[in-house]
């Protein structure tokens, strides 16, 4: 977002109760049309959705940024619910998954939940689940939760399947917009402009974007719940989780080698949002007993697109971890 835009959007503030309106109106046609497809579990005054199938060793999947359960639910549950109970969790903020309610600190909150704090979230829920030595799966920003989660509790996991994960320090920023959205100001002005006028097909650009050089799957952007995405509280968190991602992952990778648990990485190699050389191939080498999965010509969304693959990952580090 270039400075004159901002500030064109912020003379548009005085318009606030008609967007606060619209913006009202979005979220309530999204959250009709995209209700939880699963239970919740109380963490402490934290309420935690998650999404359970199938029979068999536990498989924990956590999504990545602008994500919820239904990345998963929209086809890869079912490719595996036969031999993995399968619990995805939404994370705090996203999908059907409160806030952390701590780190509230007035009407906009702009206090990020760090991968430890999810990951203790997220394991406190497993635990009134009754999971016990879980493959934790791992997403895009879900990998940098799943690789918390292992540091956090050593002794829970019983294998770490990091999937186009966000887990070593990278060059540059995140573009302006991430800033934006995390701010105080940001959050009060610009969001709720987004949450009442984003068109769709600017949505359905960018979750092309994400899939490239594939495309998403028929019927995909309308699953997913763009408008869960889009609300308020929703697009807050994700702005302020990402754009604090970095120095946390960067404290993190000095502990990797502490990982001793079967790891399989997955990654594709035409990976442009997370890229593969950054990541996976580090993570591999810091890692003692990790694998890396490079497919040759995938981007981000390997889960999707190459759904065999990953499932094949699931099941070696199943074995690996003697749960099969």
């Amino acid at each position: 977002m270039t400075f004159s835009l901002l500030l064109s959007t912020l003379a548009l503030a005085g318009c606030g109760a008609y967007v606060d309106q619209r913006a009202d109106k979005q979220e309530i046609r999204a959250t009709q049309s995209y209700p939880p497809t699963g239970r919740f579990v109380d963490v402490d005054g934290t309420r935690v959705h998650a999404h359970i199938e199938g029979r068999g060793p536990d498989l924990i999947l956590i999504h990545g940024a602008s994500g919820n359960t239904r990345d998963f639910t929209f086809d890869f549950v079912d490719r595996v619910k036969d031999r993995y109970r399968v619990i995805a969790f939404d994370r705090p903020g996203l999908g059907w998954t409160e806030r952390l309610g701590d780190r509230q600190t007035g009407p906009i909150n702009t206090r990020a939940e760090t991968p430890a704090q999810q990951a203790r979230l997220l394991k406190a829920a497993a635990d009134q689940l009754g999971v016990r030595d879980p493959i934790i799966l791992g997403h895009s920003y879900g990998g940098a939760i799943a690789l918390a989660w292992a540091l956090e509790f050593s002794d829970h996991p019983a294998a770490l399947v990091p999937v186009s994960a966000a887990s070593n320090p990278w060059p540059g920023g995140l573009g302006p917009l991430y800033a934006v959205n995390s701010s105080r100001v940001g959050g009060a002005v610009v969001v709720p402009l987004i949450t009442a006028f984003a068109p769709k097909d600017r949505a359905e650009t960018a979750i092309a974007a994400i899939f490239a050089p594939q495309s998403p799957p028929q019927g995909y952007a309308d699953y997913i719940g763009v408008g869960l995405t889009l609300r308020r509280e929703t697009l807050r968190a994700n702005a302020q989780q990402v754009n604090s991602l970095r120095p946390h992952v960067v404290d993190m990778s000095k502990e990797y080698p502490l990982i001793d648990i079967p790891v399989e990485i997955v990654h594709g190699a035409k990976d442009r949002i997370v890229p593969l050389d950054i990541h996976s191939t580090p993570l591999a080498q810091q890692i003692p007993a990790a694998n890396l999965t490079i497919l040759p010509d995938v981007g981000h969304m390997p889960h999707h697109v190459a759904p065999q693959a990953v499932i094949n990952a699931i099941d070696r580090a199943a074995a690996r971890a003697g749960l099969r």
